[in-house]
């Protein structure tokens, strides 16, 4: 019954994570991935993307205060990580990026940091989010990792 239960809970949450717009069909397509010779694959992915994520957002940060109003490379910088959101499935995250990048273009250092803080609080929320899922999927087993949302 528990893992009745478990693989409910992980259902739900990840349809959740779609309907909230957290994330798109790519994350489906990593799971997709997922069978018997790794059966890891979605933890090591998302595992990944936060480690590089948080190392990218650490390097905006830096190129932020080192180079004022330095557009260019900023957005060099927002680039990386918005090739990695779109590479999982993170929509808000990579519309966060969207945001940033059209500030950069538009040479507006407000926006960009406005964005920048909203792209740090996405992906806090996202990460926790992520994180409950895995666990919930590491608890029921490979079973869950097959459902997608439904008109997925």
């Amino acid at each position: 019954m528990e893992y009745s239960n478990l693989q409910h809970q992980a259902a739900s949450l990840k349809k959740n994570l779609f309907d909230q717009g957290y994330l798109d069909e790519q994350f489906c397509q990593i799971e997709d991935l997922q069978d018997e010779a790794s059966p890891n694959f979605t933890e090591e992915v998302v595992s990944l993307f936060f480690k590089n994520s948080t190392r990218l957002m650490t390097n905006i940060e830096q190129a932020m205060e080192k180079n004022p109003r330095d557009f260019s490379r900023w957005d060099v910088n927002m680039q990386q990580i918005k090739g990695s959101c779109s590479s999982i499935g993170a929509s808000r995250m990579k519309n966060e990026c969207t945001s940033f990048r059209n500030s950069c273009g538009d040479e507006n250092a407000e926006g960009c940091l406005r964005s920048f803080q909203n792209l740090k609080r996405e992906h806090g929320v996202l990460r926790q989010k992520l994180e409950s899922y895995v666990q919930l999927l590491r608890q029921a087993g490979p079973a869950v990792t097959a459902a997608r949302p439904r008109g997925m």
